[in-house]
C-alpha cells in the first residue's frame, strides 16, 4: 500500500457510509498476501469476531514488517489500516506507538458495528506486544 494514513483519512472525510467500506475493503484487498502456512493459531487475534492472523517478520535493517489477514472483507480493511500506522517502523517505535490516537479520527466505533470494532484494541495490543519483544 502506497497511500498514506493521512491521505486516506482525507478520502475517508469526505465519503458516506457505504462508500466508507467499500474504501476498507480496498485497503483490505491492497494488503500483502499472507500464505495459509501462517495462519495458525500462534498468529490468530483473540477476542475477534472474525478471525483475524498478524505475523511479524524482522527486516534486514532491524525494522518491523507485519503480513495480515482476515476472513472477512471489513475486518481485513480496519488491519491494514492499523499496519498503516506502524508498517516497516523500528520495533521501539511500534512499541510505543498510539495507534488508537492515530484512528481516532476515522471515528470507527461510530462508523461500524461493534461486532467489527471489538477487536482492534486486540489487534493493536498482539502488534505492540511483538514488537516490545523484538526490541
Amino acid at each position: 500500500m502506497s497511500e498514506s494514513l493521512t491521505e486516506i483519512l482525507e478520502e475517508y472525510e469526505f465519503l458516506d457510509a457505504d462508500e466508507r467500506y467499500r474504501l476498507l475493503i480496498d485497503l483490505g484487498r491492497k494488503l500483502e498476501p499472507m500464505p495459509d502456512a501462517l495462519k495458525t493459531d500462534a498468529t490468530l487475534v483473540r477476542g475477534c469476531s472474525a478471525a483475524v492472523w498478524v505475523y511479524p517478520t524482522r527486516l534486514a535493517d532491524g525494522r518491523l514488517h507485519f503480513l495480515a489477514d482476515s476472513n472477512a472483507a471489513i475486518t481485513k480493511g480496519i488491519i491494514a489500516l492499523i499496519l498503516l500506522t506502524v508498517q516497516d517502523r523500528p520495533a521501539a517505535e511500534v512499541a510505543d506507538a498510539d495507534i488508537m490516537g492515530a484512528l481516532a479520527p476515522f471515528d470507527l466505533k461510530n462508523q461500524l458495528s461493534s461486532n467489527r470494532t471489538q477487536g482492534i484494541p486486540n489487534m493493536i495490543a498482539l502488534i505492540q506486544q511483538t514488537a516490545a519483544r523484538q526490541d
